[in-house]
């Protein structure tokens, strides 16, 4: 009841400064303005109602059937072996516990059996491990244990080897391997409910989950983390329908046994790279999950989504300020999508599907079109009236309000904050991504506080430093110079012509 009674006040007080705002007559200019926020609106409202038709569609009419299918499938082909890789580094004795306790059971319940491979790098884990296992089953386990130990030269080799610990069970083509991360806690039917999925279609590589989170920090920071978790569930459920996400988190991703096996996907996981024209070559130190979501889209394999399978994850902020930590966080999550986008690009909407390619573009588009809103709020209020701004937050509040809205269908109630947080997340969002899109060689993890080598002479250094300044500042202006002139393209054309001279009639001389 309080919560409803905060939405109808919240209602009101937006009518009442809709009420309050003075009826002004914009001129020609800047009608066309208004206008040019009105078209790009609507293309970007049009296409995130897309997503919301795409994503209720999926939940409520074909995945029940898949599931169906492949739960009757399962039951009379029986399951395969399931595998447990998981990954550990530097992270809280409590959560480490938590995590490897639902492992565990999970492994214990799998119908055909199970494997977990633990990959770690410090001894005091190893114990925890084991004297975990011992303390819930005894000396007999209910599964097979491994333990992995490396140095802790990052997570890509400790998944590359990982997998070939697993690749030396000779896995049938049933079983599947699910990568879990330190800080991720899996439900106990996880197998059963998800394995059963790769007995019905054998172009299904690898698919991946809803996430809860429980975040330690400010209450910024549950609030956040939890819109951007029911935003996640709208959009991965669209591109489920497609059968091919544009993530594999690394959070929970399972995946065929004979894909995770592969020599040639071991090999990309642990040693991807990307060339750029200006920076070079760039190994890639984050992002291991897009390297392999990549793999297995220039392979052809599908990539399923599972909305009724939810893994909870355990989300520690880098740093106490927000500001400062959703920084850290939104640089390397671009930086992974971004240094990815441009080859998936290149794959090409007859391979990846139309659907799936087009939404990889979007990536690129959207970081700019999200920010022209404001872009011409500013210059309006600046060079037209003071109040141009006051109708562009009136604007944001109803429309974000309406998006938070939309997340009732994946989640039992939201908070108001979210409006402030959907706004927060697409500029300062948009502005990670213009900074990075022209950095991609600016890795950094968070909780490792480990990054990528610097390899560059003095003068490379420089150079990439500089011209990635130049080349952003550049973009940057030729960005607000469009707008402007898109937002005057009107006047142009009806602008009063030059006058024209009288028509002499003909006349016949002598």
């Amino acid at each position: 009841m309080v919560a409803i009674l905060t939405h109808v006040i919240f209602v009101l007080a937006i009518a009442l400064c809709a009420v309050l705002l003075p009826d002004i007559a914009f001129d020609e200019k800047s009608r066309n303005a208004i206008l040019l926020v009105g078209v790009i609106g609507m293309w970007r409202w049009s296409w995130g109602l897309v997503h919301l038709v795409r994503s209720l569609w999926f939940r409520l009419v074909r995945f029940p059937r898949t599931r169906k299918l492949a739960e009757r499938t399962a039951d009379a082909e029986g399951y395969g072996h399931a595998f447990f890789l998981i990954t550990s580094f530097r992270i809280d004795a409590p959560t480490t516990a938590k995590v490897y306790r639902g492992a565990f059971i999970a492994a214990a319940e799998a119908p055909a059996g199970a494997t977990v491979v633990c990959s770690i790098v410090e001894l005091g884990d190893e114990r925890l491990i084991r004297r975990l296992a011992e303390v819930m089953y005894g000396e007999k386990l209910p599964f097979t244990l491994e333990i992995v130990r490396i140095p802790g030269t990052g997570k890509r080799d400790a998944l590359a080897h990982g997998f070939r610990a697993i690749a030396a069970y000779n896995p049938a083509r049933a079983d599947t391997v699910s990568v879990i991360d330190g800080d991720s806690i899996i439900p106990p039917d996880l197998v059963r409910k998800c394995a059963c999925l790769f007995q019905i279609d054998p172009q299904l590589g690898a698919l991946t989950t809803d996430e809860v989170c429980t975040v330690e920090g400010a209450e910024i920071f549950k609030q956040w983390y939890s819109m951007r978790f029911a935003q996640r569930q709208i959009l991965m459920s669209s591109h489920g329908l497609a059968q091919r996400v544009l993530t594999l988190t690394g959070r929970m991703s399972m995946f065929r046994a004979e894909v995770a096996c592969s020599p040639e996907f071991i090999d990309h996981v642990q040693n991807d790279y990307i060339h750029h024209w200006r920076l070079g070559r760039i190994k890639m130190l984050t992002g291991d999950d897009k390297s392999s979501w990549f793999w297995l889209l220039k392979n052809g394999y599908k990539m399923y989504y599972v909305p009724d399978v939810q893994v909870e994850t355990i989300e520690q902020p880098p740093d106490p300020n927000f500001l400062k930590s959703a920084y850290a966080l939104m640089t390397r999550w671009f930086g992974n999508m971004l240094r990815t986008n441009s080859r998936a690009l290149q794959l090409g909407p007859v391979k990846i599907g139309a659907f799936t390619w087009w939404s990889i573009l979007d990536q690129r588009i959207s970081m700019w079109t999200s920010l022209s809103g404001i872009t011409l709020a500013l210059l309006g209020t600046a060079f037209i009236t003071p109040w141009t701004f006051a109708f562009y937050m009136l604007w944001v509040a109803v429309s974000r309000y309406l998006l938070a809205l939309t997340f009732l269908t994946v989640r039992p109630s939201i908070n108001l904050v979210y409006i402030p947080l959907l706004y927060f997340n697409q500029i300062f969002g948009s502005l990670v991504k213009v900074i990075i899109f022209f950095r991609l060689d600016r890795q950094k993890w968070t909780r490792q506080k480990t990054a990528l080598k610097k390899t560059d002479s003095a003068f490379e250094a420089r150079f990439k430093e500089w011209s990635s300044h130049l080349i952003n500042t550049v973009a940057l202006l030729v960005f607000v110079s469009v707008l402007v002139l898109l937002s005057n393209m009107h006047n142009y054309t009806t602008s009063e012509q030059p006058p024209r001279m009288p028509r002499v009639s003909e006349r016949t001389f002598p």
